[in-house]
């Protein structure tokens, strides 16, 4: 049966069924496997989230040492990556770079585990790509910028060997247990645009690799991933144009021109907000000190809030937050939104399991608005 109604971006479409999460707006909680993703955050670390999200249930004790060790020792890439990096034109796009050695990795794959969509073979897949991600988009990056390679350390914790590879050095605590929480934050959210175009190619049969940079693709988009780099250059260029002092006039200047301002309202949450952008701004004034800039920032993020509620009604979602705390760490912008691909991988992971688990291909209609009749010139 073919609905005539049309919605245009698919606003309010039930496209799938999912055990994986929802967003309960009514009560403003992201649900995760019957769990606050809020309560997850707070008192366990990202890698117990992410068992969570792929095998459905809390791991024991024993299972997340074992998922663990899994990842660390599976944490590097194959060492032709490297070298794929090297031989990139340095205008490369980070994500561009990312979506293209996720490709690459998929020729390193078992043949005939490629392309065995078996929950087993999915699972094994999914968490190679969730150990790999990490050295594979910051090494990417120092590659297109110049930098020396850091390889992941196994005996390092997954989030701590992340940090280090990104800084250079071994991370402190404060600054770790941050970017743990941004990284669980980021790690599900029922049905982005990037989630559904890894379901949508995983719908046809594709196998995890090509699902998976579908949906790198996707979040590349400056209305998706992007928007947190957008939220820091904005928080940026205020700075640079007369600080706090002049928040409010920018701001104010910005609106009047109607210009879109990254990092408020949601399309689910609408005027609610965000439950991780509330939970993360308490770290903004716990690392503010950490750069030099990091005070005025903090300043500047707190009046464009204040002017975004009184002449809006839109509160922050989590990117606008997450801009700014990514710059209180010491990370550069270009990798902010592979960041946010590798926090998201498992949600991915466990989306792809479930579309290939009890699978129906994607195939939509349209409203065609074009015409009709025309008739086709005939040879002379």
């Amino acid at each position: 049966m073919v609905s005539s109604s049309y919605s245009p971006g698919l606003e309010g479409v039930i496209a799938a069924e999912t055990a994986i999460s929802i967003l309960d707006t009514d009560v403003e909680q992201i649900v995760v496997r019957g769990y606050d993703l809020i309560e997850l955050a707070k008192n366990l670390q990202y890698t117990d989230v992410a068992y969570l999200v792929i095998y459905g249930h809390l791991p024991s004790e024993k299972e997340s040492e074992e998922f663990c060790r899994h990842l660390a020792q599976n944490s590097d890439i194959p060492e032709d990556l490297y070298k794929l990096f090297e031989m990139m034109p340095k205008t490369t796009v980070a994500m561009d770079a990312l979506r293209t050695g996720i490709s690459f990795m998929a020729g390193y794959e078992d043949p005939e585990l490629l392309h065995d969509n078996s929950h087993e073979a999915n699972l094994r897949k999914g968490l190679n790509l969730l150990a790999q991600i990490p050295a594979l988009s910051v090494n990417a990056y120092r590659a297109l910028n110049n930098m020396p390679f850091v390889r992941p350390n196994p005996e390092l914790g997954y989030t701590e060997n992340y940090l280090y590879m990104i800084r250079g050095e071994l991370p402190d605590q404060l600054s770790l247990d941050a970017f743990d929480k941004i990284h669980t934050c980021y790690i599900e959210h029922e049905m982005p645009n990037s989630t559904f175009a890894a379901r949508v190619i995983a719908s046809t049969l594709a196998d995890m690799y090509g699902a998976m940079a579908g949906a790198v693709a996707s979040l590349k988009g400056p209305l998706h991933g992007g928007a947190n780099e957008a939220a820091i250059n904005f928080l940026m260029d205020i700075n640079s144009s007369g600080g706090p002092e002049n928040a409010e006039s920018y701001t104010m200047e910005k609106l009047e021109q109607r210009a879109r301002i990254m990092g408020f309202g949601h399309r689910v949450y609408m005027r609610k907000y965000d439950p991780r952008a509330k939970f993360l701004m308490d770290y903004i004034p716990r690392l503010s000190n950490e750069t030099d800039d990091g005070e005025a920032l903090a300043s500047i993020y707190k009046v464009v809030e204040d002017v975004m509620f009184r002449e809006k009604a839109l509160y922050p979602n989590t990117d606008f937050p997450i801009g700014l705390l990514y710059h209180l760490l010491g990370i550069d912008v270009p990798l902010y939104t592979p960041i946010f691909f590798a926090a998201r991988t498992a949600g991915n992971v466990a989306h792809i399991l479930e579309q290939h688990d009890d699978n129906r291909l994607f195939r939509p209609r349209v409203i065609y608005n074009g015409e009709r009749g025309l008739v086709t010139p005939q040879s002379p």
